[in-house]
């Protein structure tokens, strides 16, 4: 599926990942990952083209950003969220590309969590630009995709989490208890 750009943002074209995804989009995805050299070290790109989420291709055809998600059960969170990570090529990190994929990605991460039953109940981001640090300064964004600041990530990144408007909690694990615990 393909969806065309809004007017203020004209030169870029939005493409569904996931199943969506052809042999020759996922090629792209992971020629421009290698370009941009935005893999970790010894990371070819081919499982984790499988999350791709959206991609934004520009006027030239060219991939200008890409969104992927993941499962993950973070242990300060204790609830299943999906972690979402985008990367948008330098050219373009001073437009509305990074919002636009964002918006376009949680409406369709919380659609899917919705028909599968909330196995994940909201999306986990980690603030690696400093751009949004310094722009986003307040504990819930405001807009359509509410993110909540909840905290640093081990690598001291601000954290934030959007929950999804429908799902609840899941049941807590049983809290390991010392064996000679005495109650009182």
């Amino acid at each position: 599926m393909e969806t065309k750009a809004s007017s203020s943002v004209k030169r870029f074209s939005y493409h569904l990942g996931w199943d969506q995804l052809t042999r020759s989009d996922a090629d792209d995805i992971i020629a421009f990952w290698q370009r941009e050299k935005a893999l970790p070290e010894g990371d070819d790109g081919r499982a984790r083209v499988s999350q791709v989420v959206f991609f934004a291709r520009d006027s030239e055809g060219e991939i200008a950003a890409v969104s992927t998600a993941v499962p993950k059960l973070p242990p300060r969170l204790g609830q299943p969220v999906l972690y979402y990570r985008t990367y948008v090529a330098p050219a373009w990190r001073r437009t509305r590309l990074v919002y636009n994929l964002l918006r376009r990605s949680v409406n369709l991460l919380e659609q899917d969590a919705a028909r599968h039953d909330y196995p994940c109940i909201g999306i986990l981001i980690e603030l690696e630009n400093e751009r949004f640090g310094q722009m986003g300064r307040m504990p819930i964004w405001p807009k359509r995709a509410q993110f909540v600041y909840v905290g640093l990530s081990p690598r001291g990144l601000e954290c934030r989490v959007y929950w999804f408007r429908k799902a609840r909690l899941k049941p807590a694990p049983a809290l390991a208890r010392p064996q000679n615990a005495v109650s009182s």
